[in-house]
C-alpha cells in the first residue's frame, strides 16, 4: 500500500478531491476520497477496463445514466427488524428503486463493448411493484393519497363528512342574530383541534360549553358550544382511526421492503460503485485522458504528458521515458522552470494509473507498476523538531534508502541541496550510484555541474533539462533528455544590465575544464534547438501534406459520387423520355395498321421502327456513355468561323479572335457568350448558305428519323396555353439532342407569357434553371434554360 506521506506530496489527494466532485452520491464521493492505488497490475488492468466503459458510455450517452439517490441503508436495517418507516423513509427508498431501474436500463443492454458495467448493473435488483406501492400511497412527507387504502378512503369520506356538519352548526350559530351580541366576532376558528366560536367573557353564562382558551386580555372565551361537542367527538374519533389506518399502510409498505432489504442492500453498494467509475470517467473526459499502457519492467514512456492540476491552457506537454536504456534520469535548469512539476507529473501519472484512473497524455503512454513510489520534494522543515532545510530532507532519504526495492519509483527533489555544495554533490552522487547499482528507477533535479559530468560519464544514468529563454528571462518549460542544462547566471545578468567586466572578472574565476564543459552543453543544446525546430517544421509540414491528401480524397469521392447520381438521373430521365416515346410509337404503329388497306404494306417498315425503339430502350437500360470528341483544339481561329462549343454541346460562329487569355466570343443562336479555344473545334462542313447567322442548331436522331432542334422556340405571338405545349414539345425535343442549354423567344409585350413560362419552367421536369437573358441575349424578351 502507498505511504499517505507520498500521496500527500505528489498532489494525489487533491485529485481525490476532484473526482469527488464528480460523484452523484455521498457514498460515491466516499469512495472516492477513500481511493488508494494499488500494485496488483490485474486488478489495475480491471479498474482501468472499468474507466474506459464509463467513457464510452459516457461519449455514447452525452451524461452520466445514473440519477442521485440518498443513503437507506439505515432504513432497511430497521424495516428488517419490523420497523415501520415513516413516509419520508419510504419515499426515499423508492428513490433508490427508481435510480436502481434508470441504470439497469441504461447499462444492461445489447452493447458489447461494456461488458463489466453490464455485469454489474445485472446485479441491480429492479422492484417496481414496490416503488410502484410506495409513490401510489405516499404523496410527500406529509401526506398519505387516498387511494393508499379502501378503507383510508372511507374514513376521509367521514371525516369531511363530519367536519362539514360541525362547521354547519357552529355557521348556524354565528349567523344567528340573537345569538350575534354574545360574540366577540362571528366567526369559526380551531383551538386544541376543536372548532370554537369567540365569546365574550361576560356573556359566558349565555352560551354553554367547554371554554377551550381565551384571549391575551381576557375579554374573549374561545367556547366549544354543547350544541358541536358531540359532533367534535365524532370528529375526533375518525381522525384516530384515520391515524390508526395510516401507521397501518406503512407499517404494510415497511414490511413489504423488509424481504428485500438484503438485495436493495447491495443494490446501494453497486450504485455506489458505479457511481464511482463514473466519477472516473467524467474526470477522465474533463482532463482529455487516456488509458495507459501498463507493464511491470520498470519501462516508462509519456507522451505529452500534461500535469492535471495545472490549467489546460497554460500547461506544456512533456515527452519523457525511463527504464530501458537508462534507469537514473538527473533533470537540471534554472529555477521555476518546471524541474518540480515533470518530477510530480511522473509520480501523480504513476499513483493515477496504479488506481484505475486515466492520465492526461497521448496514446501509446506506457507507465510501470511500482509496488512504492517514493518522494522527497518540498521543503519540510520543521521549527519544532528543530530540522534543518538539509536535516528535514536527509530523515527522508535515510528513510527512502532503508526501504526501497528495485521494484519502486524514486523522485529527489534539489538532491544534496542545502548544504555545503561540493560535500552535497559528492552525497548525491553516492545516493544515485547505490540506487543505479540495485536498478531503482529514479529521477533527481539538481543544480550541481558534478552531477552533469556524473550522468555523461556513467551508464544507465541520462541528462535532462528544461529549456530557459535568455532572450525573455522566463523558462519555456519543455524537457529535453539527453542534454544538460546549462547555467545560464553570466547571461541573465548580462541581460539584466550588470556591467561586463564584472561578468568577465567572474568568468575568469572559473576552471578551464568549467568552461570547456559549459560550452560543450551549449553548443548541444543549441544544435538540439535547432534540430527540435526543424522537427516541428516536418512535422507540420507532413500534417499539412497529409491534411491536402484527405481533402483531395474527399474532394474526389464527392465528384465521383455526384458524377454516379448524375448517370443514373440521366438514365432515368432518358428510359422515361424512351418509354414515352414506345407508347407513342405504338399507337402510331396500330394506327398504320389500320391504314394497310389504303396503303402499300408497311410490314417492314412497321417492325424496322420497332427494333430501334426496342434497342433504344435497352442501351439506355443498361448504362449511357458520353460521346467525347477526340479532335484537336484549333490553334487559332477568325471572326466568321463555324465551330463546336463543347461546353455548351452545340454549335456557333465566331466573333472576335482569341484574346490573350485565349478566350474567343462566339454568337450560338441568340447568345453570345466567351469560350476558351481549347473548348471549340472547328466544323469541317459549311452551313447552307440560306442558314440564318444567329440561328444554330442540333441533329436529333431517332431510329430511321432525324430532324433538327433550333437553339431556340419562338412563342410570340401565341396564347398561354399554346406557347406552353409548344415549350413542352420543344425541351422534350432539346434533351433527346442532348443540348445543355436553350432559348425560349415570348417577347416583352404585356409580360403574360413570360410569366406564365417562367412559372411553368420551375416545376418542369426537365429544367435545371431558368433567367432572363441579359444585354446581348433578348434582355426581358427572352428565357435562358439550362437543362437537366
Amino acid at each position: 500500500m502507498m505511504k499517505e506521506r507520498t500521496l500527500r506530496v505528489l498532489e494525489f489527494t487533491k485529485i481525490r478531491e476532484r473526482l469527488a466532485s464528480k460523484a452523484l452520491t455521498p457514498m460515491g464521493a466516499e469512495r472516492c476520497m477513500a481511493l488508494t492505488p494499488s500494485c496488483n497490475l490485474k486488478e489495475i488492468e480491471l479498474w482501468q477496463a472499468e474507466t474506459e466503459e464509463a467513457t464510452v458510455i459516457l461519449q455514447y450517452l452525452g451524461a452520466t445514466p445514473l440519477v442521485a439517490f440518498e443513503d437507506v441503508r439505515q432504513s432497511l436495517s430497521l424495516a428488517e427488524k419490523g420497523a415501520t418507516l415513516s413516509p419520508k423513509a419510504l419515499l426515499t427508498i423508492a428513490s433508490l428503486l427508481s435510480a436502481a431501474r434508470a441504470a439497469r436500463s441504461a447499462l444492461d443492454t445489447e452493447r458489447d463493448n461494456t461488458p463489466l458495467l453490464k455485469a454489474k448493473a445485472q446485479g441491480i435488483v429492479s422492484l417496481r411493484h414496490i416503488e410502484t406501492d410506495i409513490t401510489s400511497a405516499i404523496i410527500s412527507e406529509e401526506e398519505i393519497a387516498d387511494r393508499a387504502s379502501t378503507e383510508l378512503m372511507n374514513i376521509r369520506r367521514h371525516l369531511r363528512g363530519a367536519t362539514e356538519r360541525i362547521k354547519e352548526k357552529l355557521n348556524q350559530m354565528v349567523h344567528n342574530p340573537n345569538f350575534q351580541k354574545y360574540l366577540s366576532d362571528s366567526i369559526i376558528t380551531v383551538r386544541n383541534d376543536r372548532y370554537v366560536i369567540p365569546v365574550r367573557a361576560d356573556c359566558r353564562s349565555m352560551v354553554p360549553g367547554l371554554v377551550h382558551d381565551q384571549s391575551a386580555t381576557g375579554a374573549t372565551l374561545f367556547i366549544e358550544p354543547m350544541a358541536a361537542v358531540e359532533m367534535g367527538n365524532e370528529l375526533r374519533q375518525w381522525e384516530a382511526k384515520e391515524k390508526q389506518e395510516i401507521e397501518r399502510i406503512l407499517a404494510a409498505l415497511s414490511a413489504e421492503i423488509a424481504p428485500y432489504a438484503p438485495q436493495l442492500r447491495d443494490t446501494v453498494d453497486i450504485l455506489s460503485e458505479l457511481d464511482f467509475i463514473f466519477a472516473k470517467g467524467l474526470l477522465a473526459r474533463e482532463m482529455y485522458a487516456v488509458t495507459p499502457k501498463l507493464n511491470q519492467n520498470g519501462y516508462l514512456n509519456i507522451i505529452r504528458g500534461r500535469h492535471p492540476l495545472i490549467d489546460p491552457e497554460k500547461v506544456v506537454p512533456s515527452n519523457l521515458w525511463l527504464g530501458k536504456d537508462f534507469t537514473t534520469l538527473i533533470i537540471t535548469g534554472p529555477n521555476t522552470g518546471g524541474k518540480t512539476v515533470t518530477l510530480k507529473t511522473v509520480g501523480l501519472f504513476t499513483l493515477m494509473a496504479q488506481a484505475g484512473l486515466q492520465i492526461p497524455a497521448d496514446l501509446g503512454t506506457e507507465l510501470a507498476v511500482f509496488e512504492q513510489v517514493f518522494a522527497d520534494i518540498g521543503d519540510e522543515q520543521s521549527i519544532e523538531q528543530s530540522l534543518s532545510t538539509f536535516s528535514s530532507h536527509m530523515t527522508n532519504i535515510v528513510s527512502i534508502m532503508q526501504e526501497v526495492t528495485p521494484r519502486d519509483l524514486v523522485l529527489f527533489d534539489e538532491l544534496g541541496a542545502g548544504t555545503d555544495p561540493t560535500e552535497g554533490a559528492a552525497l548525491a552522487q553516492a545516493i544515485l550510484t547505490r540506487l543505479r547499482n540495485i536498478r531503482v528507477r529514479t529521477m533527481a533535479t539538481t543544480h550541481y555541474s558534478e552531477l552533469k559530468a556524473f550522468a555523461l560519464s556513467t551508464p544507465g544514468v541520462e541528462n535532462a533539462s528544461v529549456e530557459f529563454s535568455v532572450e525573455t528571462l522566463r523558462p519555456t518549460y519543455r524537457l529535453s533528455i539527453g542534454v544538460p542544462g546549462k547555467s545560464n547566471a553570466f547571461e541573465i545578468s548580462r541581460k539584466l544590465g550588470l556591467m561586463e567586466n564584472l561578468i568577465d572578472d567572474a568568468k575568469k574565476l572559473l576552471s578551464g575544464d568549467s568552461i570547456r564543459f559549459e560550452d560543450v552543453i551549449a553548443n548541444a543544446e543549441y544544435h538540439r534547438q535547432v534540430a527540435e525546430r526543424e522537427r516541428e517544421i516536418a512535422r507540420q509540414a507532413s500534417e499539412e501534406t497529409i491534411r491536402l491528401r484527405d481533402e483531395a480524397e474527399r474532394l474526389r469521392r464527392e465528384i465521383e459520387e455526384k458524377r454516379e447520381s448524375a448517370i443514373r438521373k440521366a438514365k432515368e430521365d432518358a428510359r422515361r423520355i424512351m418509354e414515352q416515346t414506345r407508347r407513342e410509337a405504338e399507337g402510331i404503329i396500330s394506327e398504320l395498321k389500320r391504314m394497310k388497306k389504303e396503303q402499300q404494306s408497311p410490314d417492314a417498315g412497321i417492325n424496322a421502327v420497332r427494333r430501334q425503339i426496342e434497342k433504344s430502350v435497352d442501351g439506355l437500360s443498361e448504362g449511357l456513355t458520353q460521346k467525347v470528341d477526340n479532335s484537336a483544339a484549333p490553334k487559332s481561329v477568325k471572326p466568321g468561323d463555324k465551330v463546336d462549343i463543347l461546353t455548351i454541346g452545340s454549335q456557333g460562329t465566331v466573333l472576335s479572335a482569341p484574346n490573350a487569355k485565349g478566350e474567343v466570343e462566339v454568337q450560338a443562336g441568340i447568345m453570345k457568350l466567351k469560350v476558351n479555344i481549347t473548348q471549340l473545334r472547328l466544323l469541317k462542313e459549311k452551313p447552307a448558305a440560306n442558314q440564318k447567322p444567329r440561328q444554330s442548331s442540333v441533329r436529333m436522331h431517332t431510329g430511321a428519323m432525324e430532324r433538327t432542334v433550333r437553339m431556340e422556340c419562338d412563342v410570340r405571338g401565341m396564347s398561354l396555353d399554346e406557347a406552353l405545349a409548344q415549350v413542352d414539345i420543344y425541351l422534350d425535343n432539346a434533351i433527346l439532342a442532348g443540348m445543355g442549354e436553350v432559348s425560349i423567344i415570348h417577347g416583352k409585350g404585356t409580360g403574360v407569357l413570360r410569366s406564365g413560362i417562367q412559372q411553368h419552367l420551375k416545376h418542369h421536369m426537365h429544367v435545371a434553371s431558368a433567367r432572363l437573358g441579359v444585354y446581348g441575349e433578348g434582355e426581358s424578351g427572352v428565357t435562358i434554360v439550362t437543362l437537366k
